[in-house]
């Protein structure tokens, strides 16, 4: 590890947190099946531990998208590079994503999967950062609304490295 890395939320906070979020999931689902949607990488870890403390019966499947290509900010357009598995088409849809950060490509990505015509599509994130918002996205649930910062760690990366913390950290490079 070169890079310095600081705990930002500790590993018991991030823990108590999904446990709380998948118990208003579970009440606000009450007498539904939930189709949760990954956005992968970062997402897998979150999802699959908010997954195990949901009550109400899931279905799980991922897609991977790209707004960057080959820039380092966003063009607001989403690429999907893998895209689901099964129609969600009629389906409670939750969207399970790791961080929120300038929104444009969950903007984009929300209305994509809109199109393909949903009983309902709401989003969840661990981490959000409503101080670097560019586009409009509904969130309805948020672990930690968190400082800009560079952060790792419960899939966060960096430089694909870090994803595996069991706590959110700031990188200080």
């Amino acid at each position: 590890m070169a890079e310095k890395i600081s705990v930002l939320i500790p590993k018991e906070e991030v823990a108590e947190k999904i446990q709380e979020m998948a118990v208003q999931i579970s009440k606000d689902y009450a007498g539904k099946a939930i189709h949760l949607v990954c956005v992968l990488k970062g997402g897998v870890y979150f999802m699959t531990e908010l997954s195990k403390y949901i009550t109400e019966p899931c279905s799980l499947d991922f897609m991977a998208v790209s707004s960057y290509g080959n820039e380092t900010t966003s063009s607001g357009r989403v690429r999907i590079l893998k895209d689901l598995d099964e129609s969600i088409e009629g389906k409670d849809v939750l969207v399970v994503e790791d961080i929120i950060d300038s929104g444009r490509t969950l903007s984009s990505l929300m209305e994509v999967l809109k199109q393909r015509n949903p009983k309902s599509l709401k989003l969840c994130t661990l981490l959000d950062k409503p101080d670097r918002r560019e586009a409009e996205v509904t969130v309805d649930y948020t672990g930690f609304q968190i400082p800009d910062a560079f952060v790792v760690g419960y899939g966060l990366d960096y430089q694909q490295k870090y994803r595996n913390l069991p706590y959110i950290g700031v990188v200080e490079l």
